[in-house]
């Protein structure tokens, strides 16, 4: 005859109890790993943050006709543009994490915009799932081809000569062209005239005809007018020439103008999903996304347009954009930037 012990009995119910609730939850995952696997059945949304003609919407149109073909399904370009990416990462920040809401992000919507606006309506981090980093890129300061101003130190000298006379246009508030041209003003001492435009087409029209007397725009927008001779190129964000597309165009710090050793603004893109998206979805757009990015053809793009590829996984693309939201938080509070 057996003896009754109350420990085993124990021990037996737990494990009778963990075992259903193992068989329930596998039970309800069922429905969810089978919708999943079948993602996706119908159009995916492409959520673009800026308006039609910037560096996020040209490279939203490259990447989703070829994703598209490789999801077999159509990738939908819907643009919202508005205050430096606010508007339309709210928007995307509260559409269904079903795999069919993707967001154009980039460096002002998701890492300088939370330290500018008071309420922005989503977290840059908590509200979003990163998908992938297209790459960085930096920005270039260009005038028109008509303008007076021949070199950095020149555009310098006129706004000492002239406080706030020197108008300098920007994609929108809180946008890598605005920080990039607040950053100038404060390390070299003087005071632009800040204007900002719904994305980077209109503000670069108004500059090539010299409406506005300078701006900083990524090589992407910015280039094909430089070598078109609309745009003279007077320097370059980053810390290095950019050799293969504008060798003799020399970067910020090399003006040796006071204040200005070590500046260096670098943009980037990047693709993310609403918060709650299916990992193994997020997994499958990464993996696509990264089989179009290494190739020749996509290679050779990113080279002409002056980015620098990235091959980060989701979850170094969040440690990533923690460290840009700190780094442009100092940036906006030393140099004590505000929105117009």
């Amino acid at each position: 005859m057996h003896k009754f012990s109350i420990g085993a009995f124990i021990t037996r119910r737990r494990q009778i109890v963990q075992s259903a609730i193992a068989l329930s939850l596998f039970s309800a995952l069922q429905p969810l790993n089978a919708w999943a696997q079948s993602w996706p059945s119908k159009p995916i949304n492409y959520l673009v943050a800026f308006p039609p003609g910037g560096t996020t919407d040209i490279l939203a149109r490259i990447v989703s006709q070829k994703l598209g073909t490789a999801l077999n399904t159509q990738i939908v370009i819907e643009n919202k543009g508005g205050a430096g990416g606010s508007v339309g990462s709210e928007i995307s920040a509260r559409a269904p994490a079903d795999g069919y809401n993707l967001l154009g992000g980039t460096i002002s919507s998701h890492a300088i915009n939370v330290s500018l606006y008071p309420k922005i309506g989503y977290d840059p981090i908590k509200s979003f799932t990163p998908v992938f980093l297209y790459g960085t890129n930096p920005v270039v300061l260009v005038v028109s081809a008509n303008s007076p101003y021949k070199n950095l130190k020149d555009l310098i000298t006129a706004a000492k000569a002239n406080p706030d006379k020197i108008s300098g246009a920007s994609a929108g508030n809180g946008t890598s062209q605005h920080l990039a041209q607040e950053l100038l003003a404060f390390k070299s001492g003087v005071k632009f005239t800040h204007v900002p435009y719904k994305g980077s087409a209109p503000a670069i029209q108004d500059a090539m005809s010299g409406q506005v007397d300078f701006m900083f725009d990524t090589t992407v927008v910015a280039g094909q007018h430089i070598q078109s001779g609309k745009l003279r190129a007077l320097a370059v964000s980053s810390a290095k020439r950019l050799t293969d597309i504008l060798p003799d165009t020399p970067t910020v710090a090399e003006s040796g103008l006071p204040g200005l050793q070590g500046f260096e603004v670098v943009s980037w893109q990047a693709l993310f999903a609403p918060a709650g998206t299916p990992k193994n979805i997020v997994d499958k757009l990464h993996a696509e996304i990264l089989k179009i990015m290494q190739t020749t053809e996509m290679q050779e793009r990113l080279k002409a347009l002056g980015m620098q590829p990235s091959y980060l996984s989701p979850e170094q693309i969040s440690q990533f954009q923690k460290s840009e939201i700190d780094k442009w938080s100092q940036v906006i509070k030393s140099a004590n930037i505000k929105v117009d």
